[in-house]
């Protein structure tokens, strides 16, 4: 396996856009693992399934491709909330697991972001980043994002979607959201996205430096 950064973290804490950004710095490529549960989640709302049904919400995950990945409806509101209804299920992690490490695994190496990447997905990755920001701030930038898409929404309800979702990530029995040990802890709340892909970069040149 070559050089895997793991960049994890909660909703809207700017870890994608980090992750992107650092792929594209050295020429890496880059894996947004939350579209993989969006895209069974929208998946099951596409076929008329309740969330509940974890029979289906496993049988949608067992055969999905990453060509799912390019379908726009994944980066709206109602998406991030179906991928963490489906993300509960361990039925679901299964499916999806060797799906990510097979994307970690490759010669070069690869960049990955999500809520268990540091923790389950890729434990040996060279670089962990955990990248944080407070309830609110997240809720702003969320909120930002949903009306550039056109979706009216308030900012109070994004806000009770990220308190929810930060409950049900952290607390669920299947690789729960946590910080990886030894990941560096990286707070957005009071960075713009170049300041904090700045730190994020100067992370990864320490972690290089130390293992070269």
């Amino acid at each position: 396996m070559g050089f895997v950064i793991a960049v994890d973290g909660p909703a809207a804490s700017g870890k994608g856009t980090v992750a992107s950004r650092l792929a594209a710095l050295y020429g890496l490529p880059y894996l947004d693992t939350g579209l993989l549960y969006r895209a069974v989640g929208v998946s099951l709302m596409r076929d008329g399934f309740a969330f509940e049904d974890e029979a289906a919400a496993e049988a949608a995950a067992k055969v999905l491709d990453l060509s799912a990945l390019d379908n726009p409806d994944l980066r709206g509101g109602p998406a991030g909330e179906a991928a963490s209804r489906v993300a509960i299920y361990p039925g679901v992690r299964k499916a999806l697991l060797e799906l990510q490490r097979g994307f970690a695994r490759q010669p070069g190496g690869a960049v990955l972001d999500g809520r268990d990447i540091a923790t389950v997905i890729a434990p040996d990755a060279e670089v962990k980043i955990y990248v944080t920001a407070t309830p609110e701030v997240r809720a702003t930038r969320r909120w930002k994002q949903l009306q550039g898409f056109g979706e009216a929404v308030s900012y109070e309800s994004v806000l009770e979607d990220i308190r929810r979702r930060d409950v049900r990530d952290t607390a669920r029995t299947e690789a729960p959201m946590t910080r990886a040990e030894g990941a560096a802890l990286l707070d957005t709340t009071d960075l713009d996205i170049d300041a904090a892909t700045d730190a994020a970069r100067r992370i990864v040149e320490a972690a290089r430096a130390t293992g070269s």
